[in-house]
This record gives C-alpha cells, sequence and structure tokens, in this order.
C-alpha cells in the first residue's frame, strides 16, 4: 500500500513524514546467493539421488504406507508417508525418523482434513513399490534406489518426483566445538557432510546487512525436485510480476522464483524476485494431461524452473513450446525451502480444469462475496476528511458513474492507531456511513497488524499486559518500525490472540463502525520498515515455539483468518464479510480477495495485472485484482481509461492511488475521458449478473473465474503461453488494448479439441467470428474486443444504477449466443445479495437452454427457492440464420403468449417476455 524510502531516518519514515515516491531498490532484498540456505543446496547438480528406501521396512496400513529413507552416505534416517484423498490425490510427506526437536508442519492451509482413502500395495520388490487408489486409475511407483515416486493417472507417467537426484534434507544436528577421529564410515561420512555444509559462512548464523540471524537449529533446509512429463508449460507459484508460464531459471538463467513475503513497492517486472504472497502450487500442462504439486511449506522457499528457453515475445514462444522436440527432458520444478518438512500433494487430470478443482478441494474455495464487492470500489491514499468522502461520493452521482464503495486508508484513524477514528477530520464516522449506506454503497477501511506501542492505546496495553505480541529470540516482546512508529505485532497463530483481534470488530467494541464495513488488511507480510528485507527477524518467536522462519509465508493468512472470524460474528453469522488482504498463502481465498500491491502507473504494470491475476487464479484465488491506475505515478488519459477497460473485467475492481499522486476521480480527466471510464464502469455493471453466478459457482466447483486461455482450451498448444488475452468462466474472451496508440488488438481464437474454432460473437455488435488464428480486430477509446463464446447464455442487467445494491430487483436480459449447432447453455444463479442464507436453501440456481428453437428454463437445485421480483426483460439471440416470424412464451402451468421478433444490431430480440424469474418457462422461436 505504501511506499518507503530506505536510507532516510527511521524516525521520519516510520511516523509517516515520508511522501517521496521511490523506486524499488534491489539492494534490500536477497538474491538467492545472499541466502545461504539456497546458495548451499542450489549447488546440488542433477545426479543420481544418494537416498534410498531400506528393504524391509514397508509398513501398510489401510490409508497409507510408511518406508524407512536413508541417505546412502550419512545413513541418516527419514521416514516416508504415502496416502491417497478421494479423488486421485496422492500425499507424501518426508521427516526425519528421529529428528533432534520436531519440525514445523503446516496446518493452516488446507480447508480441513483431507478425506483419505484406501490404498492397495499392488507390488512389492527389491527395487519398486508400487500403490494405488482404490479405482485402480492413479497409482505412485517408490523406486527403491536411488529414491525416486513416479505418480501415473489412467497408465500416463505424469509427475516423477526426484527424479533428478536434487532432493537434500538437512537434518537437525548440533553445532560441533572440535573435530573429533572418526571411529566408523558413518561417523566419517557424518563429519564430511557436517564440514561441507560449514563451508558455507551462513550455515549456523546469518547476517544481511546490519541484520543478524541467530539461527539457534543450525541448518535445517531440504529441497525435491518434480518432473512433468506429459507438460509442454509450467505455471502457477504466485505471486510474481512476470509471464504467466514459468521461465528458465538454471544454466545462468539468474535467480528461482522466490516465495517470500515481502513488502515491495514498484516492484520490477519480468523477474521472480518475491512480492506480498506466495502460493507454492504449480502446474505442467500438456494437450494430453495437466498435473500440479502442492508444496505445503511455510518458510521461505525458491524454486527452480526447467524449461525450454523463451523469448520475452509471445509468438516467439509459442513458437518454442510447439517446436519442442519429444526428446527434449521434460519440464521440471525444483523446490527449496529453508525449514519444515517435505510435505506434497500431487494431483492430476486430463483437463487443467479438473487439476484446478482438487487445488482448490484440498485448500478450499473463495465464499461468494456481497453483490456490491464485486462492483466498483474508489479508494486513495488519502480521503482528507468526512466532507471529502461524502463529496466525491456525491461527484459520482453528479456524472452517473455507478460506485459502490469508498474507501479509507490510513490517515482516517487516531495516530495510525486501528480501531480508532482521529475525530479532527472524521467527527461524525457513523453519520457518515449511513449517508454512504442511504446511497446504497459501502464503507471500507483500513486495519494492518502492525500495533503502535503507545501507553495511552488500548490495543498495545493488552496485548502487553497479556503477552500477545510476537517474540524476539531473547523471549521479549518484539519491535519494530512500521506507519505508527514503534510497533509490535499480533501472535495470530496463537487462537487467544485471534480471539481477542475478532472480538475488536464487534460493535460492542468498535463503537464507531457498523456490521456493513469492510475491511482492507494490508501490510500483513508483515512489513517491518527496520527489519531484514523489510520483514519481520527470522528467529523471532511464535506461539508453540515456532521461529517465525518456520512460518513467515502465513502470517498474513493468519491475519486474515482472525478478521474473517470477527467479521462473521460482528454480522451475527448471517453477513458475508468483506475482506481485502496483500499478504496470503495457500488457502487464503477462503477468507479474503486479494489484489497485487503497489503497482506503478505505466503500460507494463497493466500488463502485469492480467498475467499475475491469472496465476493467483490458478492457484485458487479468484478474487483478484490491481489498482486501476497504478499506485505509483500520474496516468495519462489513454493509460488511465485502458487500465478500466482491464479492470471492468477482472474480478476485483478498485481504482487506488498514491497520497502524492494527483487527484484522479474520473470527472477530474476531461470530458471525453470521464465519458470513456463511465462507460467502462457502466459495462462492469451491466455484467454483473454474470459475475455474480460466476463467484457462485466457483464456491461450487473451486474452478478459477478468470481463466488461462489453456484452461479451456488445453489442446491448442498454441494458446499455452497467452497471457495478454483471457476468459471469463467458459463464456468470454477479454483481450484489452494494452499499448499505447494501439488502433488494433490481434486477438488470438484457438481450435477446441476437435481441431475446428468455437464460434465467437463480438460483445458490442454481435459480429460472429469463425475461424480458428490470430484475427486484427480494430480498436478505437471506447473499445475493448470482448467476444461471447457460442453455445453460451449470458446473463445482463440493463438499468444501470449508482450502485450495485439498488439493482437488486431490476429485470434481466439474456444474451443467447449459438454455437455451430444451433444450441446454447447457461445458468444464472440468485439471492438475497448480501447473507449466508443461501448456504440454507435460499437462493434460485437456473439451467437456461436453447435447443431445437426453443429457450427454456428451469432450476438446477429443486429444493432451493428464493423469491426474487426479478423478471425477464429481453432475449437477444445471436447467430440464427434467419428472422422468426414471432415467440411464444409457455408457462408450466399452460398459459402462453404470443411475442414480437425484433432485428436488431446483427442479432434478434424478443423484448419483455414479462415472465418472472421464479417461474419455469419455455420460449419457442416460430418460423
Amino acid at each position: 500500500m505504501k511506499a518507503l524510502r530506505v536510507g532516510l531516518p527511521l524516525v521520519l519514515l516510520a511516523l509517516g513524514f515520508l511522501r517521496e515516491i521511490a523506486s524499488v531498490d534491489r539492494n534490500n532484498f536477497k538474491s538467492c546467493e545472499q541466502s545461504s540456505f539456497c546458495r548451499r543446496l542450489r549447488r546440488t547438480e542433477p545426479d543420481v539421488s544418494k537416498f534410498e528406501i531400506l528393504p524391509g521396512t514397508l509398513q501398510t496400513y489401510k490409508q497409507y504406507i510408511l518406508l524407512d529413507l536413508q541417505h546412502s552416505e550419512t545413513k541418516h534416517l527419514y521416514v516416508l508417508k504415502l496416502s491417497a484423498v478421494r479423488g486421485g490425490i496422492f500425499h507424501f510427506q518426508v521427516d526425519e525418523k528421529s529428528p533432534l526437536s520436531e519440525r514445523y508442519r503446516v496446518v493452516d492451509a488446507l480447508a480441513g482434513e483431507p478425506e483419505y482413502v484406501p490404498i492397495k500395495v499392488q507390488s512389492s520388490s527389491a527395487s519398486a513399490i508400487t500403490v494405488s487408489t482404490e479405482d485402480g486409475t492413479s497409482k505412485a511407483v517408490v523406486n527403491v534406489s536411488p529414491f525416486r515416486i513416479d505418480f501415473y493417472k489412467d497408465a500416463l507417467l505424469v509427475v516423477s518426483a526426484n527424479s533428478k537426484g536434487l532432493m537434500r534434507f538437512e537434518h537437525l544436528r548440533r553445532k560441533e566445538t572440535s573435530s573429533a577421529p572418526a571411529e566408523n564410515e558413518e561417523q566419517e561420512a557424518q563429519e564430511n557432510e557436517n564440514q561441507e555444509v560449514a563451508k558455507d559462512p551462513g550455515t549456523w548464523e546469518e547476517n544481511f546487512k546490519s541484520h543478524h540471524d541467530s539461527k539457534p537449529k543450525g541448518p535445517e533446509a531440504l529441497s525435491m525436485d518434480f518432473s512433468f512429463p506429459q507438460g509442454k508449460v509450467l505455471y502457477g507459484i504466485p505471486e510474481h510480476a512476470d509471464s504467466f508460464v514459468l521461465k528458465q531459471t538454471v544454466s545462468g538463467k539468474g535467480d528461482p522464483y522466490r516465495l517470500y513475503n515481502l513488502d515491495v513497492f514498484e516492484y520490477e517486472l519480468d523477474n521472480g524476485m518475491a512480492l506480498y504472497g506466495a502460493v507454492p502450487v504449480i502446474y505442467g500442462t500438456g494437450p494430453s494431461a495437466t498435473a500440479g504439486v502442492f508444496w505445503q511449506n511455510a518458510a521461505e522457499t525458491w524454486v527452480d524452473i526447467f524449461a525450454p528457453d523463451q523469448e520475452t515475445n509471445v509468438m516467439s514462444s509459442i513458437v518454442n513450446f510447439v517446436s519442442r522436440s519429444s526428446q527434449d527432458d521434460p519440464p521440471a520444478a525444483n523446490f527449496i525451502s529453508e525449514s519444515g518438512i517435505i510435505d506434497v500433494f500431487v494431483f492430476a487430470e486430463p483437463s487443467p480444469l479438473d487439476a484446478f478443482r482438487h487445488y482448490t478441494d484440498l485448500t478450499g474455495k473463495a465464499p461468494l462475496p456481497q453483490l456490491y464487492a464485486i462492483a466498483y470500489h474508489q479508494c486513495r491514499w488519502n480521503y482528507n476528511d468526512e466532507q471529502d468522502v461524502t463529496s466525491v461520493s456525491a461527484k459520482f452521482d453528479e456524472h452517473d458513474i455507478p460506485m459502490d464503495t469508498m474507501w479509507l486508508d490510513i490517515e482516517y484513524t487516531d495516530s495510525k492507531k486501528y480501531f480508532t477514528w482521529d475525530h479532527h477530520k472524521f467527527p461524525h464516522p457513523l453519520e457518515m456511513i449511513r449517508n454512504l449506506t442511504e446511497h446504497g454503497r459501502h464503507l471500507t477501511i483500513i486495519i494492518d497488524p502492525h500495533i503502535k506501542r503507545d501507553g495511552n492505546y488500548f490495543f498495545h496495553n493488552d496485548c502487553t499486559d497479556r503477552g500477545y505480541y510476537v517474540k524476539n529470540k531473547d523471549g521479549n516482546d518484539y519491535e519494530g518500525w512500521c506507519w505508527p512508529g514503534a510497533a509490535s505485532y499480533a501472535d495470530f497463530f496463537n487462537p487467544e490472540v485471534r480471539k481477542y483481534y475478532a472480538d475488536q470488530y464487534l460493535l460492542e467494541n468498535f463503537k464507531e463502525s457498523t456490521k456493513e464495513v469492510g475491511i482492507w488488511n494490508d501490510m500483513n507480510e508483515p512489513s517491518v520498515f527496520n527489519g531484514p528485507e523489510i520483514t519481520m527477524l527470522k528467529d523471532n518467536i511464535h506461539y508453540g515455539g515456532w521461529e517465525h522462519r518456520d512460518v513467515h509465508n502465513l502470517y498474513g493468512h493468519m491475519h486474515i483468518l482472525s478478521t474473517y472470524e470477527g467479521l462473521v460474528r460482528r454480522g451475527e453469522g448471517n453477513l458475508r464479510p468483506f475482506i481485502l488482504t496483500r499478504s496470503h498463502f495457500a488457502g487464503s481465498q477462503r477468507y479474503a480477495a486479494v489484489w497485487t500491491g503497489d503497482n506503478m502507473a505505466d503500460w507494463g504494470h497493466m500488463q502485469a495485472s492480467i498475467k499475475m491475476c491469472l496465476s493467483l487464479s490458478v492457484a485458487g484465488i479468484s478474487f483478484c485484482g490491481a489498482d486501476v491506475g497504478g499506485f505509483f505515478g500520474n496516468p495519462d488519459s489513454e493509460l488511465f481509461y485502458r487500465w478500466y477497460q482491464i479492470g471492468a473485467f477482472q474480478p476485483f475492481f478498485r481504482s487506488h492511488a498514491h497520497i502524492d499522486t494527483k487527484r484522479r476521480e474520473p470527472w477530474l480527466y476531461p470530458e471525453d475521458v470521464k465519458l470513456i471510464i463511465r462507460d467502462a464502469i457502466r459495462k462492469r455493471y451491466r455484467l454483473l449478473p454474470l459475475w455474480y453466478t460466476m463467484f457462485y459457482e466457483h464456491e461450487r466447483s473451486g474452478l478459477p473465474i478468470m481463466r488461462p486461455m489453456l484452461a479451456q482450451y488445453p489442446s491448442d498448444v498454441k494458446s499455452y503461453a497467452l497471457d495478454t488475452q483471457f476468459m471469463l468462466s467458459d463464456k468470454l474472451l477479454v483481450a484489452p488494448v494494452l499499448k499505447t496508440g494501439q488502433t488494433k488488438v490481434d486477438v488470438y481464437f484457438p481450435t477446441n479439441k476437435n481441431g475446428e474454432s468455437d464460434y465467437w460473437y463480438d460483445a458490442d455488435d454481435n459480429s460472429k467470428h469463425a475461424s480458428a488464428g490470430y484475427h486484427s480486430v480494430s480498436v478505437d477509446s471506447y473499445k475493448v474486443p470482448v467476444y461471447q463464446r457460442g453455445g453460451t447464455i449470458v446473463p445482463h442487467k440493463d438499468r444501470i444504477r449508482r450502485a450495485a445494491t439498488l439493482m437488486k430487483d431490476d429485470p434481466y436480459t439474456l444474451v443467447v449466443a449459438l454455437d455451430k449447432d444451433g444450441h446454447s447453455k447457461g445458468t444464472l444463479y440468485i439471492d438475497d445479495e448480501t447473507s449466508f442464507e443461501y448456504r440454507h436453501g435460499k437462493y434460485m440456481y437456473i439451467e437456461l437452454e436453447f435447443k431445437n428453437n426453443v429457450l427454456s428454463s428451469k432450476k438446477i437445485d429443486e429444493t432451493a427457492s428464493y423469491a426474487t421480483k426479478t423478471w425477464l426483460e429481453r432475449v437477444i439471440l445471436v447467430g440464427l440464420s434467419k428472422q422468426p416470424k414471432s415467440a411464444t412464451l409457455y408457462l408450466l402451468h399452460g398459459e402462453s403468449t404470443e411475442l414480437n421478433v425484433y432485428a436488431e444490431n446483427n442479432a434478434f430480440i424478443v423484448r419483455k417476455p414479462g415472465v418472472s424469474m421464479v417461474d419455469s418457462w419455455s420460449l419457442k422461436l416460430n418460423y
């Protein structure tokens, strides 16, 4: 959210006096070579693994097997546990057999305990042990020596673990103070390993700039490589400002991708630097299968990618991927983590979408947000006072631009103390909030995890008195610097702390709030201005005695978990919370939306928003967006309106800006620019029924809302490297304008599994495109190339009001786009748009189908019901070969009505069928 300038006096920095815009300083962040464990383990060359299964150690249980694993030189023992989860997912863990102390295991990423199923040992020999799932469709073959696990789906090898022999596991040990002569070969091998490890100067303690890491447990890093034999490309492991398809990092190609949640402002593009979130899931896709690997580890992690070289030019990338010889090594990834255990889920399916579903089966789906949360949000650092908030809201009405949420950044608080207000600037916060609510709008406020160390601040006093803060290595409350100045950090790994923090959101405690107020959790990597890499010391101590190094990437996740629990209780269990977070981990989608952080007002960062949200979406985080216009800098008119046109088609749609930027509300730009922005926002509101249905279906299926082209067209390898266009569900193809002065956009229309093109209909003029390959589309300032796929039905609401909340009972329009067979299907979801009552059957989920010249509507879930007042206003039929003479509307109880059909804009329209959306009905075209 905020910029900081390293090198200025810390007091000025932490007090928020800094208002300069600064670019990222790479010197503040480690490279792999500056990270002791990455440097050590990355030196491992692909070779025959030094790990082997010990003969005769197989133990079989109903749902898992155990095997002893030994390092062939040191003879140190480990235990392999291999099990299966329903759906053909394999889960394996490797840990020391007798560690000096317990090693950390992630317990908060999964949505719940996986549903483990019986596995069967098919065969066991001196060379390999084969286990399979009950249905026999998935199997794992454990190679004894050298150790390797090959995973198969329907007899197809999809993932091979440790095939490159890059597995390392630094067992816990005591620091040697003297070197006594070795008494046997095993002791000598152990000493040799200790000496080899000790050659690295950062093994037992490490310095970075002025910061010292005491490393009380010494070296404890681990690694394992995974090959994807069916894969043409690898993707995933967000968050990085890089291409969607992962680039090669080995053979002198630079650092591995880094997963370590950090506060990086004005981040660089096209590299694997760590950013605000870390989701350690990776996929390999090819025409025959998609496989996924979820590396469940919350410590700092680096991921090396073995893949074909690719140019930055997308077309060159496509050529590279298509021309790969089958003799080449398959793409592979090597995960290197600082601590913890090897804890891995492996899954594969013929289609990418099924693989994505497996991952969200494990880590959870985003709950359906309130409708207002997927509409347009207006934010900046900072709206100055109550009058400013009221004025901006009124200006949206004056200029007839819809808007649902006003946001307040840190300046609304009393001296950066959260759960308080600055009563000089905001003397009547409840009145201000109610004024927005009466206009159908909402307020979202920021609450960060750093707590001001102020003896007059109740939160600080409570945390101090109750021992709720994260501790330093000496057991005292950790103190760092952030926006309030001296600050400490609540230890959200402590259940008691989480409850206390959640309690603060209750209206009995935060009295100057309402149950409708949304929450913005920022700076939760955690950001510490005077800490190493602008974050917390690794040897700090959390609840349970775990070091911060073990749980770093989970800290923000636990923060939003606490907020979510508080908002659910604030709403008495019935009102859906809205939370936005910057830091995130696997499973964070269960609690909050995510935005891509402190971007810049330039075309490159606008382009990056697509790539970053695609990577997050396939990693389970569908509710994603970027700061429209760029957080830093002042966008020119063209960049500004083009960014709105992109934001309108991304799941989270918010404009946001740095405190030093010029005010940039839409009406402050020239009139012609304002009207283009207005048009983009109104397009978003028109499509809110589609968005709402997609979010509901995401909660049901776990499938991403915003999808890469390969998700829908895995048989078309030319679509794999595309990250300049995307799909919304399986319905809309969006190919926005991404360069200044562009008058044409080259849109790629993929081939389907039959080797043909689908039908595509321009969303503006309904013109049909029916051939695969690139097609040059002319664009003007208003034009965004958006195409509806033939065979789909898209719902609209065409009466645009000041806020989405006021459109609740407005009528629907259905756009029916026909495929080559004259057929189309779609869905529509309706509920009260605010509460959890839909989880108790109070909703309408409708299937819409056009077949044999009849459009029909029927309930999908017969037991569900919701008394909506909405009705059908229009049906737009796209792709008919000739105009019907009329249409007959049939209701379930036998009534029928004759309706006229009109030709307009390359489509045929049935106006005002007037039928309630509650009813089942059919509409027959007459020729």
